[in-house]
């Protein structure tokens, strides 16, 4: 796909999209150079031929050191990045060609206010890679189907999912299509300045997911309904801020009278339809298990 030798940078490169990224460039031939910027590189288990650098997106010093001689970053960041997100995303930017950012359905290009602390998180580092000299494209995903490993452990005890708003709907989004975009985006000129919103081809209620992991594993997986308030401690009692928790859970809320809708980029950019839920769930079967 690249028409020269590509130097890239993957931050996030043990996570799911991350993950899923590497292994595609990995595969990508001689014209790749692929590092890949971990805070434990013994554990990494990456494919060979990707260089692995220790590093944490909290240490401009272990940032400097990855970009080095580096043209292309893909750039994925845990929620919560302090006081050094602006400074790391203009050291990033400064020194490379282009930047791939994996955002959120729901920021807006005019860095309008969010809704949520989450979605402002994002806002803000799509503004600050938008005002610098770099190309980029922000991939913005909306909900991941990763999200749902959460429930695994209950599965793998109990055949059973306990959550909240099981009729809440959501066309969730498969790791391997974000980084099949993310590829796209960092090896061609296609998606330069654009913020394409990729989601997964259907909608499904958060019971008919846990009926398709069900599915997957050979089993029947039952839906729990608990109540709000009982998920709201248990979110802060994990470390979330009581903004983040509220804005989250009105966020979920929200998807049983609006459902998260299909949008059409993935299958624009590339000329095929996305992977469905069903399919990630068998996936991942072995996570349920």
């Amino acid at each position: 796909m690249a028409t020269s030798t590509a130097r890239i940078l993957v931050f996030g490169a043990t996570g799911n999209v991350g993950g899923a990224l590497v292994r595609r460039l990995a595969a990508g031939g001689e014209d790749l150079k692929v590092r890949a910027m971990v805070r434990t590189p013994r554990s990494a288990d990456l494919p060979d031929g990707v260089e692995v650098v220790r590093g944490d997106l909290t240490d401009l010093d272990s940032v400097r050191a990855a970009l080095r001689d580096v043209d292309r970053v893909f750039l994925v960041w845990p929620l919560g990045g302090g006081e050094l997100t602006r400074a790391v995303v203009d050291l990033i930017t400064a020194r490379v060609r282009r930047i791939v950012y994996l955002s959120a359905i729901g920021v807006r290009a005019d860095g309008a206010p969010a809704p949520d602390p989450i979605l402002q998180f994002h806002t803000d580092i799509e503004q600050a890679v938008r005002a610098s000299d770099a190309e980029w494209t922000l991939l913005r995903s909306g909900g991941m189907a990763t999200n749902t490993l959460g429930w695994a452990q209950q599965v793998r005890e109990r055949s059973t999912v306990s959550w909240i708003y099981g009729d809440g709907g959501r066309a969730l989004v498969h790791e391997a299509d974000l980084a099949e975009v993310a590829e796209i985006a960092l090896l061609t000129d296609r998606l330069v300045g654009t913020a394409p919103e990729i989601t997964g081809p259907s909608v499904l209620t958060q019971e008919e997911q846990a009926r398709a992991i069900g599915s997957a594993v050979g089993r029947t997986v039952t839906w729990e309904e608990l109540p709000a308030e009982e998920v709201r401690e248990m979110l802060m009692s994990a470390g979330w801020s009581e903004a983040t928790t509220d804005g989250v859970l009105q966020a979920w809320a929200s998807t049983i009278d609006r459902p998260e809708a299909p949008t059409p980029d993935f299958a624009a950019v590339t000329g095929a339809t996305g992977r469905t839920f069903e399919q990630w769930a068998a996936d991942h079967a072995e996570d349920f298990r």
